[in-house]
């Protein structure tokens, strides 16, 4: 009887907690709602000094936490992690303050959510963390890398053998579901490049993790996951056109300079403010929301220095700053079809004038090395990207930055082919090297 009772008691509390409003609806990617979201609402309540803070699961891939304001007033964060594509849905019907993303948002949906405001905007379109998709094999496979058309001739399943490869055995194709970012951002920058498309015979999965656990109990299995969620499985180092091999490593990731890396986003609508969504968006973009994000095996935005490796295949001044400076683990990159510097970019400008600040280094120790993509005229390439590094400069020099150089190195060095769009964009780009 004082059994039945306890757990009546239990049921009580719970239904409790789970019944009224929300103070904060998320909506979209797995890949963010799975554990990142929940540790970043989490990391803010503490940080606020909340007390009582519990998680509930009411149904697969969602989670309910709350908390009391100190006057006792119930928080409830509602998070439902079903795909990117449900985050811009739940917006658009009203039943989400927030959309997680793993991609950024789309010319369709962006059209139709006008009505909310302009959702690429600064004040809308939020980078709270840096991603990879690791392409994934069993720990025994023999391969080490593959090229981006080998990956879309393998999961299209123009090559179906591991022996093509270099492997053996039939190759068994995973992948996320339809609904997800993942999917979305593996198609556009593996399968669409070369026109194919996934193979009938993919097993589609919601969860990454689950994936990752079926590719590393399967010898034969390939599959695609964030970085976060690659467990026991082993990642593969990929080629992209005329790119050196690329291991998804904390620093290509950071950079970008990883073929499939990838930002991770949160989408406010600027016509329905919400304190509750603006303190989550700071918080995810605070030194103490970066070092969450970190926790969960994704990479921070917080800039930091590296030594890079020279290697012969470097242009002469390249191997000189190699040598004798450190890059800082961020890249400049613009809108598409564009001078302008994205929103990334722009709150990147902030993280670098500050660590340049905290270490002394705002008078002449920086040096801006711009790249851009292959053109006819090789010296119009190497213009094109010098004057993407003075458009870094002019906001780097608002910031109360003084360069010490800029130049332009055009198409060499490229981090994807240049055979399509995506490509190009991603080699348009614009790193800092500090002389400490």
């Amino acid at each position: 009887m004082h059994r039945l009772f306890f757990m009546l008691c239990i049921l009580s509390l719970c239904s409790g907690a789970l019944a009224g409003p929300d103070t904060l609806r998320i909506q979209g990617s797995n890949t963010l709602g799975a554990a990142l979201l929940p540790a970043l609402v989490r990391g803010l309540l503490e940080a606020r000094g909340l007390q009582d803070i519990q998680t509930f699961t009411p149904a697969p891939g969602e989670q309910l936490i709350t908390a009391h304001e100190p006057n006792g007033s119930p928080l409830r964060f509602a998070i439902a992690a079903h795909g990117s594509s449900t985050g811009f849905d739940g917006l658009l019907s009203g039943q989400a303050d927030l959309a997680a993303s793993s991609r950024p948002i789309s010319d369709l949906e962006r059209a139709r959510l006008a009505p909310l405001g302009d959702l690429t905007s600064f004040a809308a379109e939020h980078v709270i963390a840096i991603d990879g998709v690791a392409v994934i094999v069993h720990p025994d496979n023999p391969l080490r890398q593959l090229t981006t058309q080998q990956l879309a001739q393998v999961f299209s399943g123009e090559i179906d053998d591991w022996r093509v490869l270099g492997g053996r055995g039939p190759i068994h194709v995973l992948a996320r579901d339809d609904r997800s970012g993942t999917w979305e951002t593996f198609r556009d920058q593996v399968l669409s490049p070369y026109g194919s498309r996934l193979s009938s015979h993919a097993l589609r999965l919601e969860s990454s993790e689950q994936l990752s656990d079926r590719v590393s109990a399967d010898r034969q299995a390939i599959g695609f996951i964030g970085l976060a969620s690659v467990r026991k499985a082993r990642a593969l180092a990929i080629v992209d056109g005329a790119s050196q091999p690329m291991a998804p490593t904390v620093s290509l990731i950071a950079t970008q300079d990883y073929p499939l890396s990838r930002r991770l986003y949160l989408y406010s609508a600027p016509t329905r403010p919400s304190p509750w969504a603006d303190a989550l968006i700071a918080f995810a973009q605070s030194e103490a929301g970066q070092g969450i994000v970190a926790s969960q095996g994704f990479v921070a935005q917080t800039v930091k220095a590296m030594s890079v490796p020279t290697s012969p295949d470097m242009p002469l001044l390249y191997r000189q700053l190699a040598r004798d400076a450190l890059r800082l683990s961020v890249s400049f990159r613009f809108a598409e079809g564009s001078a302008t510097l994205d929103n990334k970019a722009l709150a990147d400008v902030v993280r670098v004038q500050d660590y340049l600040d905290r270490h002394g280094l705002l008078q002449k120790k920086t040096t801006l090395v711009g790249f851009g993509d292959a053109k006819d005229d090789p010296a119009r390439a190497v213009l094109l990207s010098r004057l993407r590094a003075m458009a870094v400069r002019r906001e780097l020099v608002k910031a109360g930055v003084v360069l010490r150089d800029i130049q332009g190195l055009g198409a060499q060095l490229p981090v994807a082919t240049n055979e399509v769009d995506e490509g190009r964009i991603k080699n348009r780009r614009v790193e800092v090297w500090i002389n400490p």
